[in-house]
Formats: C-alpha cells, structure tokens, sequence
C-alpha cells in the first residue's frame, strides 16, 4: 500500500514543530510597532527552527546560528523584542522529530521560566544539561544532568522530561520548574499531549501505545485509552503523530508507517476522546492527514485510504463530531504537480501548480471556483533542505513555513498578510509563526484560542 510523503518537516513526531508562516516584514530586524487595532511585531535577528513556546509574557524557541550552533532564543511576546539567548543542544532526539523547542512553564508562585537543554559541563556519560532560567532575565535557576531525552515539556505548573530514551532506562520525569525536584517518575517514554492546571494526558510510547490521563496533585491514573481500540490493531508511531484541545476533547490524528518484511502498513487514521473519562467519541480509521491543514482538533483535512492503498477525495472534518463538512472528489485534482492550498476561512481546497494556473473548489458543494483573484496559503518552499547543525545527525528540519499565492497564476501574492489562524493557531489572542527566514512575528488579533497546525 502507498503511504502519503509528507512534508519534511512533518515526519515521525507530531508534525515537527512550530507556528509557522511569513509576512511582508521578513527581512527587518528588531521590533516594528502596527496598527491600534491589531498590534504586530517582526523579529529578524533570529533563524527559529522548532515549535515557538510561551508563558508569562514570553516567548521561547530553539534558533541555529550563523556558525550551524543551536542556542535558545527568547523575546517579549508584545513587542517581540529580544530578552537573552543561551547555547543549546539535543542529545538523543530523533532527526524525524523536528528540533526540539524549550519548554515555558510559570510555576505556582506566579513566576515564568524557561527550560532547554545546553552542552553538557563536562564531558562523560552526560551528553546534556537541562537548565531552567528565569524567562525575563535568563538567570539560570537549577540544571539537571541529562544522558539522552527528546527534550523538555510543560505538563500544567510543571515541567515534564523524557530521560535516558536511548537506553533501556528509559522513562518520564515530572519536575518542579521553580527547584528542578523530582516529584513523580513513570517507566517508558510519554509525551505530552494535553494540559490544564490540575490533569495532563500523555501519550505513552510503546508498542501498544496508551493515552493517559493524570492528576496532577495526586499524580494518579485517572484514565486509560489504547490508540488501538479506536484505530485498530497494529499502531506504528513511527509514522507520525499529532494531538489537539477541541473544546472539551482531544482529537489525535496518527499516521500510517509501511512494514517492508509484511508488505503492509500499520493501522492509522484520526479519533477523538473526552478529556474528562477517554472514552472515544468517534472514529475515523484508515484516513490520511494532509498538508498543510489545520490541527486535528481545530480543522483536519483528510483522504481515505482502501485496502488496495488507492486514495480518495479530499474531506474537512469537524473536530467535534467527526461528520464531514465538505468535501470534493479525487477526480478533481487537476492532473499531478500540484500542492495542496486553503484560504484563511478553510472553506476552499486549493490546488496550486507553480508558475502556471491551478484549480480551487468549494469544500461546502464540491463546485469549481473562479480562478481570479483566488488567493490561498500553501509552503513557501517544497524541497527543504536539511539543517547544517554542528553535532548532530543529519535530517533535521525547520518547522515549516506558509505563503500566500495566487492561484491563477502559481505566483506569490505581491502582498503578504499574515497566516491564517487555522496554520498559527491563538494562545490568549496572540498568533505567532516563523517565516522562511527563520524571523519571528506575532500580531494580537484577538482570535480564539486554539491550536495551530503544529499544536
């Protein structure tokens, strides 16, 4: 069975990384302030490579100098203006993951700090030190030797970590981000998936891969639910995974990965789960996620896939149910060499051809639109290069980003606004992505919060 390739940047974790997109600002430095109505910022002193992660007034993420070093960069999320940078590394991140971000985390007492692996001390077993710092002043506040992790993630008011992932020790760390103290261990590896101020849901990676739900406080088992009990025997993460909040459920999306001894592929496809008990309220087996699209929690865009490995049309989901809300034939992609393009509003499927005219249809009737003046956001650039970082293994890729294109005509529009809300996403109103350049932006447009394409 043919398996969809995904963009570079979206293979094995969930989708690799971070808000992402461009603006007419690309190429200015610093800080510029907007509209009134709708304050922007544009940072171009830094290459941004991973997901961006905020708290506090601040924003976070991992940026590649000019000399292949890594470093962590951090900046006001209002004005965009650089607060302090520190070196950073990965040791033992899987290339197919994406770089790994820092993670963003204010504690209990109301203070915010940022945490994210630098060199190690000293060399010997360690091959990294997780450091925690003040988010504002980038003093470093407690470290924590590290063998091998995937890297640092907020859990809720704390901090979570996978350790010693490249031996058989292998296991997850809950922290407490104003001290480093241990406050709870869980055998294998766990991601996190979700959290609030009192739960956090893990996705534990193992050959039968689990959600888990978790009480903070308690740190007991509130709730279990087998990835194959919704998609069926046979889940492979290896192909990829992603999460996202529809209101008050998790939506994950799981993508297939071919076995060449058994000629077959492992069970994929998306459901959905009450975050309150897991238990599933849909499912939709054997359907591929496309790209770009939405999260799977706030707009998914799918095909299916038979048992003869032939795909179908194109089909927009709703997050909440499962139903589909639009949807056109596969008859209508107009031939090959196309990519897939939406318009901020998702109510159009795009195809995109560069350099020549494309095809757009109405997702609600499954109609040809008109080609003039049909703009809509597809990738900047479709074959990525791999990152040159010093140290680490090759196939490493930056998050990717979004342009805005006429579909008339395969060309960039002369003018780019921002991307759409479905490919950023919205954390408290604010909406922030990297363009291809690796420049920061954010614009507080006031959107619903919701996750973005990355997460």
């Amino acid at each position: 069975m043919p398996v969809i390739r995904p963009h570079p940047a979206h293979r094995l974790k969930r989708p690799a990384a971070a808000l992402a997109g461009v603006l007419a600002l690309a190429g200015c430095t610093g800080s510029d302030a907007a509209t009134q109505a709708a304050p922007t910022w544009s940072n171009g002193q830094v290459n941004a490579v991973s997901r961006i992660a905020t708290a506090g007034g601040v924003l976070a993420a991992t940026a590649l100098r000019p000399d292949g070093g890594m470093e962590t960069f951090t900046a006001e999320l209002a004005t965009g203006r650089r607060l302090w940078t520190a070196p950073a590394t990965m040791a033992g991140r899987l290339p197919g993951m994406g770089v790994a971000p820092p993670a963003a985390v204010t504690t209990g007492k109301g203070e915010t700090v940022v945490a994210s692996l630098d060199p190690p001390a000293r060399k010997g077993k360690w091959h990294a030190t997780l450091v925690a710092r003040d988010a504002r002043t980038g003093g470093p506040r407690w470290s924590r030797p590290v063998h091998s992790s995937f890297g640092p993630q907020s859990c809720g008011p704390y901090l979570c970590l996978t350790e010693h992932t490249a031996t058989a020790a292998a296991r997850t760390v809950m922290l407490d981000p104003a001290t480093g103290k241990t406050l709870w261990r869980l055998p294998g590896i766990a991601e996190v998936e979700w959290s609030d101020a009192t739960r956090v849901v893990v996705l534990r990676l193992a050959r039968h891969p689990v959600l888990e739900s978790y009480d903070l406080k308690s740190r007991k088992v509130v709730w279990q639910q087998p990835v194959e009990r919704a998609l069926g025997d046979g889940v492979d993460m290896s192909g990829g995974w992603a999460f996202g909040p529809a209101q008050d459920d998790l939506v994950g999306y799981i993508a297939p990965y071919p076995d060449t001894r058994k000629r077959k592929v492992s069970a994929f496809g998306i459901f959905s789960v009450r975050l309150e008990d897991g238990s599933i309220n849909w499912m939709r087996p054997s359907v591929v996620r496309v790209y770009p699209s939405g999260n799977p929690g706030f707009a998914p865009i799918v095909r299916p896939v038979d048992d003869q490995g032939r795909y179908g049309g194109f089909a927009r989901l709703d997050p909440a149910t499962g139903r589909v809300l639009g949807q056109i034939g596969v008859g209508d992609a107009p031939g090959s060499g196309w990519w897939l393009a939406f318009p901020p509003r998702m109510d159009r499927i795009g195809f995109l051809k560069h350099g020549a005219q494309g095809a757009a249809y109405e997702l609600a009737t499954g109609r040809a639109a008109k080609q003039e003046k049909q703009h809509a956001w597809s990738f900047c650039v479709t074959d990525p290069k791999p990152l040159p970082i010093k140290g680490q293994p090759p196939g490493f890729y930056s998050v990717a980003a979004l342009c805005e294109y006429d579909l008339g005509t395969g060309k960039r529009a002369e003018s780019q606004g921002p991307p759409p809300p479905w490919f950023t996403g919205s954390q408290d109103g604010w909406r922030l992505w990297r363009d291809e350049r690796g420049a920061l932006h954010g614009i507080k447009d006031g959107a619903v919060s919701a996750p973005g394409m990355y997460g």
